[in-house]
């Protein structure tokens, strides 16, 4: 939120400049069609008159023909005019709407990790969804009172005064009245507003978690607990907003007390004139439509202030989101981004988040067409690198170079051009398998395609797929395995053909079997690339040229697999560890706890000991 809340005009004012003045020749149509609608209610009114003087009183019959010829013009024009108008406003609110959606999408993409930490899925969608359409529904409600409802009340309140002057000031006796507490009520509704808005981000938060959760939640039988959570969420939104709309409604009730007195006012002055003969039946009903027919077009313009506050409240966050700064751009002059096969360094980088340092001085190089495993426990900061290469996040000091060029030095596009990710997450889109490896790309061939396709192992599982590669995968790619998943994703990367290779546990979640298919693909894809990989399973990476040892955010050793185990330390008791009595143990720490034996377990502060306070701190 901004630190002082914008006015009503500036919104306003800002909204006219970036997303409606573009549009100003469809508005001005449909302003037009909008006041003659307006002004055909006053043309029943002020008919009113003749038609019950000259027919209904006089008997006239000539009038008879013109008054009801001029009734069937005047509702012929307004339906006319209605239809128009209407079909104008949702084209301009339509677009409108979808520029201002683009436009928050342009901006939210580009933010960094930081900023997407700090704002939730649920939290952009709600702004993107729902804050939007809000804001479109209320400015065809004011639009509409702007043209139509403000020239119909205009032209029926000179009805009004046409007839009698004095009863329509009676008849206005009320809104002074309203004013003070119309004014108290829209402060309130922007404020109760505001609390809807966030408390409807907190539910959308909450629904994508849980969806996207939806098989822990099971397993764990979390059902009821997550609906009580949601429940204790919605009954704070349903009371925010059951409050928004008391306020609004108040406003349009006020209306109502000060519409009453005015009629109080006007039947007992007018009615007597009538009694007396001072004033005519068709000039009483001209009058009493005229204001009968303004009740609504003013309850609408009156209820206006109180939807237009809420719509305050959701257009002050989506302008908040529009004008966040965006902190990792490409440098105003970037340089040239390097060719052939660059080597990797970072020296004295260090970085944190917050309080919570996770490099600290960190030193390593990867050298060009070789790999670099980097090794440690969780939270050691290899992954970190990794998003340091690619300027997910910049340190706080030092540099990180990619073929001797800064990576701040480069544009964002040319240096993430040189980089292929494979990570466990294997995310895939909600699109056919083909989409979700091209990714809109239109120049790969079929022959290329099917290369890819045969490298990764792709065409291994193909043939079962009922639709081959228009076969759709479903969320999150859920219609296939963890193994297929990530073959995808190697596919993706082989036809990116990038010179950089980065590997984050790209087989920890398979099972042997597809680890055995995927590892022959990602054999594949590294071959003549310079390739970081981050893995806990140490017969990954036991035939890389260098593995980095790093330890809360620092190298602590490095060398190649003999080397490391020669010289003892971490690796060497992480590799006894993972492959104690010849055979691969994927959870290495469950296993030393399965050891009972005190010779086992050296608790005299010999090698288990070393390990577990090295990996624990």
């Amino acid at each position: 939120m901004s630190a002082k809340p914008m006015s009503s005009r500036e919104l306003v004012g800002w909204l006219w400049r970036n997303y409606l003045k573009s549009r100003m020749g469809l508005l001005g149509i449909a302003l037009l069609f909008m006041l003659l609608e307006g002004s055909m209610v006053g043309a029943i009114s002020y008919m009113m008159q003749p038609m019950f003087d000259e027919i209904f009183v006089n008997g006239n019959a000539d009038a008879l023909v013109w008054v009801s010829l001029a009734f069937l013009v005047i509702f012929s024009v307004r339906g006319m005019a209605s239809v128009g108008q209407k079909v104008l406003l949702a084209r301009i609110s339509q677009e409108t709407a979808a520029h201002l959606r683009m436009d928050l999408l342009r901006r939210l993409i580009r933010q960094d990790t930081a900023f997407h930490q700090t704002h939730p899925p649920g939290f952009l969608i709600q702004r993107v969804q729902v804050d939007v359409g809000s804001v479109n529904q209320v400015w065809q409600v004011i639009i509409t009172g702007a043209g139509k409802d403000l020239v119909s009340l205009v032209v029926l309140l000179g009805v009004a005064v046409n007839v009698d002057l004095v009863w329509t000031l009676v008849m206005l006796v009320g809104v002074p009245i309203a004013f003070m507490p119309i004014a108290a009520a829209q402060r309130y509704v922007r404020k109760k507003a505001a609390m809807a808005r966030d408390q409807g981000a907190t539910l959308a938060t909450r629904l994508d978690e849980i969806f996207h959760g939806i098989v822990p939640i099971k397993l764990n039988g979390l059902e009821d607990y997550q609906i009580g959570r949601f429940g204790g969420h919605m009954n704070t939104y349903v009371r925010s907003e059951v409050r928004a709309s008391f306020g609004t409604a108040s406003i349009t009730g006020l209306v109502d007390v000060m519409a009453g007195l005015g009629f109080m006012g006007v039947l007992l002055y007018g009615g007597a004139e009538i009694i007396a003969g001072e004033k005519s039946v068709g000039q009483f009903m001209s009058f009493f439509t005229a204001i009968g027919l303004s009740f609504d077009p003013m309850r609408r313009l009156a209820s206006i202030s109180g939807t237009w506050q809420a719509a305050a409240a959701a257009l002050e966050r989506i302008k908040d989101l529009l004008d966040a700064p965006i902190l990792l751009l490409s440098p105003p002059k970037p340089v040239a981004a390097p060719s052939g096969l660059p080597g990797i360094a970072l020296k004295d980088v260090s970085l944190s988040y917050g309080d919570a340092q996770v490099l600290r001085k960190l030193t390593l190089t990867a050298e060009p067409g070789k790999t670099t495993a980097l090794v440690g426990a969780s939270g050691a900061g290899k992954s970190t690198i990794f998003n340091l290469l690619t300027r997910l996040v910049d340190p706080q000091s030092g540099v990180v170079t990619v073929g001797d060029v800064p990576v701040g030095e480069m544009s964002l596009e040319k240096l993430r051009d040189l980089f292929s990710v494979v990570t466990q997450e294997a995310l895939l889109f909600d699109e056919t398998l083909r989409e979700n490896i091209l990714l809109g790309r239109t120049d790969v061939s079929e022959a290329r395609l099917k290369q890819v396709l045969d490298a990764a192992h792709v065409s291994d599982f193909l043939p079962k797929l009922e639709k081959g590669l228009d076969t759709l995968v479903g969320p999150r790619g859920s219609a296939l395995s963890g193994g297929q998943r990530q073959r995808v994703v190697i596919a993706r990367a082989l036809l990116r053909d990038t010179p950089v290779l980065l590997l984050d546990e790209a087989t920890s979640a398979l099972d042997a079997q597809s680890e055995k298919v995927v590892q022959a693909a990602l054999d594949q894809l590294s071959g003549g690339r310079t390739t970081l990989v981050i893995a806990h399973r140490l017969s990954t990476i036991r035939n890389a040229d260098k593995i980095v040892v790093m330890e809360r955010g620092e190298v602590v050793d490095q060398g190649s697999h003999e080397e490391l185990l020669s010289r003892g330390g971490i690796y060497a008791d992480l590799y006894r560890l993972q492959f104690e009595g010849g055979k691969e143990l994927v959870d290495p720490v469950g296993a030393a706890a399965q050891r009972t034996h005190a010779s086992d377990m050296d608790t005299s502060g010999g090698w288990y000991k070393r390990l577990m306070s090295r990996v624990f701190g």
